[in-house]
């Protein structure tokens, strides 16, 4: 797997995401279903921005995700 998977090239997606999750419009919706759509665009971006900041790396045939969540390191 480590030979078809760009680890870079897949971490560069999430990147890419979580900057598009940033600058998604607002629907034009009001009260209850706008604070969803709120709250999804909000775990939308942290997910896809933790992935795109970890090193990633094969180890014994598992792709392993190292993500450093200390405070202040990014």
């Amino acid at each position: 797997m480590e030979d078809i998977l760009d680890t870079d090239e897949m971490i560069k997606r999430f990147k890419d995401r979580a900057a598009a999750v940033k600058k998604r419009d607002l629907p034009p919706v009001g009260g209850e279903e706008r604070q969803r759509f709120i709250a999804q665009a909000q775990t939308d971006f942290q997910d896809f921005a933790i992935i795109g900041d970890a090193n990633a790396s094969f180890e014994d045939g598992f792709l392993v995700l190292r993500i450093d969540l200390r405070s202040g390191n990014s």
